[in-house]
């Protein structure tokens, strides 16, 4: 039987990567950007002053002069004044606005002392020696050059992106696509939320779930689907999902009940099996296959806490691969406590997060009662996962965490 890294090699190898489109910038928060943006200027674009003040040149203060005659008054998004050739010419000046010509730094209002009457500017003692050129301004391209890189792409956008690109003049980026994903739930025992419960029924929680975690991980193009437990109602519900949507997530009948269709439906569909089982606890029973038109399908356990790991260990980072985006590796984290488990199984342990006394965090077992227990995830932040084998793993124990989104 596979391990969950066998498992996930053979996922995001066979995983296609989803086409590129054009977004307006309003909307492209979230999306992966597929076309790096390069400055399509100096950035700033212009010797930018970064105080509310005077503009002078730092000469006249180094030859002693200490009081200026105000030439006017310059506004961010103005022309930029010239200032006037005499040693005692200043112009004051707002934050944002570009340097005067003539000037190479600025004065803030905080040390100096003005005349109304004479429309002149004193300069403090005290600051004189802070005077020097570039002070208080924010030269041109001495953040980036025309043409540099600045956003690459396989970067997920966020608000700092988007800034960027604005700045840049891009008013649409190049994006992947968002998969279509559906999520379909199967077995006779599942009722709707509202719907009045029997005693041998549960309540739909599995589509839900997965649902929520799709869209909060930034792909909301998700419907939900339920299947009874009929091979023909399930074979005909699926041809059309597999026809309809890039992406299939089914939870439930994949193990080796009786009424288990779906390996032997999916087969008949044409999906090609890649494995089916991996060594690992919860979520044991996980199968992944393609379809012909290369929909990547996750059959996931029925039990809620194997399916929702599986997302967050599988699905999630197989949609990461197929967006393009630069996806960052698993982070490394400390057990708080101890934890033993004899099973020959890989365990995906779900964990607290918790302050570990020298100012970072440590993972704290928090195993669930069973694969059933969904509310015992509720107090959790993810899960670690822990090589297969019997064995007592102490605290301090260094493992790969992965985050509940």
């Amino acid at each position: 039987m596979l391990t969950p890294a066998e498992a996930e090699k053979l996922i995001l190898s066979r995983i296609a990567q989803f086409p590129a489109e054009n977004c307006v910038l309003a909307e492209a928060h979230g999306r992966v950007l597929r076309a790096e943006v390069r400055a399509d200027r100096d950035l700033p674009p212009f010797d930018r002053v970064t105080m509310d003040g005077y503009a002078l040149r730092s000469s006249s203060v180094e030859t002693g002069v200490r009081t200026f005659q105000i030439g006017g008054v310059q506004a961010a998004g103005m022309r930029p004044f010239e200032l006037d050739p005499a040693q005692d010419a200043c112009v004051e000046i707002m934050t944002g606005a570009m340097l005067p010509i003539g000037a190479d730094c600025v004065v803030p209002y905080e040390v100096t002392k003005r005349e109304k009457v004479t429309y002149s500017v004193t300069v403090k003692e005290e600051c004189v020696d802070r005077l020097l050129p570039g002070h208080a301004v924010h030269k041109r391209g001495s953040d980036y050059a025309a043409g540099d890189l600045i956003v690459p792409q396989g970067t997920k956008l966020s608000g700092r992106e988007i800034a960027v690109a604005a700045s840049c003049g891009c008013a649409t980026l190049s994006v992947s696509q968002q998969p279509k994903i559906a999520v379909v739930g199967t077995g006779d025992e599942l009722v709707e939320v509202d719907a009045i419960v029997a005693p041998h029924q549960i309540r739909r929680s599995n589509d839900y779930a997965l649902r929520a975690a799709l869209i909060a991980a930034g792909y909301p193009r998700v419907e939900r689907f339920h299947l009874h437990d009929m091979r023909h109602e399930i074979e005909h519900q699926v041809w059309h999902i597999l026809a309809e949507f890039d992406v299939v997530l089914l939870t439930g009948g994949v193990s080796k009940g009786k009424f288990d269709y779906l390996p032997e439906v999916l087969e008949a569909l044409g999906v090609k099996k890649i494995f089916h089982g991996v060594a690992q606890k919860p979520g044991k029973p996980f199968w992944f296959g393609m379809s012909s038109r290369q929909v990547a399908v996750f059959a996931l356990p029925g039990n809620p806490v194997s399916a929702y790991t599986c997302l967050h260990r599988y699905v999630l980072p197989a949609l990461t691969r197929a967006t393009g985006h630069t996806a960052l590796a698993p982070t490394s984290i400390r057990l708080a406590e101890p934890i033993s488990f004899q099973a020959p199984l890989a365990y995906l342990l779900p964990v607290q997060l918790v302050d570990d006394g020298r100012g970072g965090q440590s993972a704290r077992p928090q195993p669930t009662n069973s694969s059933g227990d969904f509310a015992g995830l509720v107090s959790t932040d993810g899960f670690v996962e822990l090589p297969s084998g019997p064995g007592d793993f102490p605290a301090g124990t260094v493992a790969n965490l992965w985050r509940w989104v």
